[in-house]
């Protein structure tokens, strides 16, 4: 049988091929295949409940699939827990940040430089100093994680995504929360991000935030995809519009 990894399109960074889960008699996704190439932007749509979250947690470790394939580059990813495939390239941001509330915001970085990273001490300093300046955070490098605006705590969820130096970057509704102008200012520098040549996989509720950024959609409802390719023909497609109708737009 032909393995679909070997001699992958060396532009593909991430594939996923007929990947399912289940939980028990729940499906929450069922043979959802789609490739990511290197340096593009994926936005990921869908209402509440369509499985985004659950394919995000697979590509990163969190949870194991039921079933199918998830390579990054021409590594299979099935059964390597998550500090490795951070170590592998892959970063990610959740939906509430997860920050060590107690430590400083630069500390929070120097944590994923050097345990996700794996950069020496001195590396790490360095980098984790120019990452804060690129999120705008390098004057809240000594102030406590725990007490950070939600905008700010929001741009350190993607610093420390940043800080291990990833190759694939996973957002999981960064912009979630934020007011239009803050929504802006995200989207601001994520954009930066892409311009600097990191992929970037991007589940978002914000519309406009993600069609200002993305180079295609992806849609996904009940766990399966109804739709992909360029986003207006995307959000064009009726059906789209049908799961999609009431979303901020």
């Amino acid at each position: 049988m032909l393995d679909r990894g070997a001699g992958m399109d060396r532009d593909i960074l991430l594939r996923a091929t007929d990947v399912s889960k289940s939980f028990g008699a729940v499906r929450v996704l069922h043979g959802v295949s789609f490739d990511v190439h290197r340096g593009e932007v994926l936005g990921i749509l869908g209402p509440n409940g369509a499985g985004k979250t659950t394919l995000f947690n697979m590509i990163s470790g969190d949870i194991k699939p039921s079933g199918g394939d998830i390579r990054l580059g021409e590594q299979r990813l099935s059964g390597e827990p998550p500090f490795r495939r951070c170590q592998m390239g892959i970063g990610r941001t959740y939906q509430i940040p997860r920050p060590y509330s107690g430590m400083s915001t630069f500390e929070n970085l120097l944590v994923a430089s050097t345990f996700g990273g794996g950069k020496s001490e001195a590396e790490s300093y360095a980098f984790c100093a120019r990452v804060l300046q690129d999120c705008e955070l390098a004057d809240k490098a000594n102030t406590r994680a725990g007490s950070l605006t939600l905008l700010d705590r929001k741009r350190l969820e993607l610093a420390r995504a940043l800080a291990s130096d990833p190759k694939l970057l996973l957002l999981d509704e960064i912009a979630g929360g934020l007011t239009e102008e803050e929504s802006k200012q995200l989207v601001a520098l994520v954009r930066r991000i892409r311009d600097r040549g990191v992929t970037i996989v991007w589940i978002e509720h914000v519309l406009h935030a993600l069609m200002a950024v993305a180079d295609r959609l992806l849609v996904l409802n009940f766990g399966e995809k109804i739709a992909e390719g360029d986003p207006q023909e995307v959000i064009a497609n009726p059906e789209v519009k049908r799961v999609y109708m009431g979303i901020e737009a």
